[in-house]
């Protein structure tokens, strides 16, 4: 190594947003282990590395006998006195050697791999912390391939995971078509950067209203919760900080506009926007939409709600295969009866 070698490493540090500190730390950690291993010692070793010339020192233990040193390991109480006045036998002395004459090249190899992993550990942190900031997002990606129905994402820097069970039912992918997927898991392995994407997640349709709605993004519209069946129908309850604001109608947008816009991306995926009431009649009465409701009895204690509803509009406010009232339920977090009169 020389000056040149520390001012390119430098240089690439900066580049690669690295300290160079911690680069030069690994490098001298790297340089006692291969010295260790090519020259067949077992004393501690010590190599530094000058910040501005490049040049390399190496010091080794070597324990103080009061006799003659019979190996490498060891030095002499005399030759060790000089070296440490109160040096005595069986403690140890620190001293410089000349590295043999191969170690520059060995030095050369080891410090090319050192800086080069560090960089690739570096770049994966980097990579990592990007997309990590992604979770609970959405992100939009080009599908690359896809495989025994998993679907494999790019997304930019890596490609990302859509497995089986993210999936819609009955949604299709194809090759090359840019889909929107909610990332709900960013992992850091020793492979680097893995995501796994959704788009089965209440998150996703929590994202495209924020995106999509501009009250909802400015904090004037919230949104409550969401009880979602991916792929047939969604329910999201609304709230309106605003008094002169009408949320259900925030999020519908002028002529629909904004609520299409979210049903096209999931597919033509049903959503009913209810309005969030602090009462909870109000509240699962607005749940059960489209379903007329008649009366709510609540019973806070067991959280439970018996409605009625009108005969005719029973199998509505059940819904097919007991959707409607399902969604209802876990939108409001109530158990819900319902009968007809």
């Amino acid at each position: 190594m020389n000056k040149e070698f520390l001012e390119a490493l430098t240089a690439l540090c900066k580049e690669k947003g690295l300290s160079e500190d911690i680069i030069i730390d690994a490098l001298e950690a790297a340089l006692v282990a291969a010295y260790k291993k090519n020259f067949n010692t077992s004393s501690a070793v010590e190599v530094k590395v000058d910040r501005d010339t490049g040049g390399m020192r190496v010091f080794i233990q070597k324990k103080v006998v009061g006799g003659e040193a019979d190996d490498s390991d060891e030095i002499s109480l005399d030759e060790a006195k000089k070296l440490d006045p109160e040096a005595e036998p069986g403690s140890t002395v620190r001293i410089e050697v000349e590295a043999p004459k191969n170690f520059g090249r060995i030095s050369a190899m080891t410090a090319k791999q050192v800086v080069m992993q560090r960089i690739r550990e570096a770049e994966r942190g980097i990579i990592y912390s990007e997309y990590n900031e992604k979770t609970n997002d959405i992100v939009s990606g080009r599908v690359e391939r896809i495989d025994r129905g998993n679907v494999f994402v790019d997304i930019g820097k890596l490609e990302a995971f859509l497995p089986v069970n993210e999936q819609p039912p009955g949604e299709e992918y194809t090759v090359d078509e840019t889909i929107r997927c909610y990332v709900s898991e960013v992992r850091n392995g020793i492979r680097g950067t893995s995501i796994l994407l959704s788009r089965t997640h209440p998150g996703l349709v929590k994202k495209l209203f924020e995106a999509e709605v501009p009250e909802i993004a400015e904090g004037i519209v919230e949104i409550k919760s969401i009880a979602r069946e991916a792929g047939s129908r969604t329910k999201i309850a609304v709230h309106s900080k605003d008094p002169d604001i009408d949320a259900q109608g925030a999020c519908i947008g002028p002529r629909g506009i904004r609520v299409q816009n979210i049903g096209d991306e999931l597919r033509n995926e049903k959503i009913d926007i209810v309005k969030w009431s602090e009462d909870p009649a109000e509240y699962i009465t607005a749940a059960l939409s489209p379903a007329k409701v008649l009366s709510a009895d609540i019973n806070e204690d067991e959280m439970t709600a018996r409605v009625t509803v009108p005969e005719h509009q029973l199998s509505l406010a059940i819904g097919k295969a007991g959707q409607n009232v399902r969604l209802a339920a876990r939108l409001t977090g109530w158990k819900i009866d319902i009968s007809a009169q």
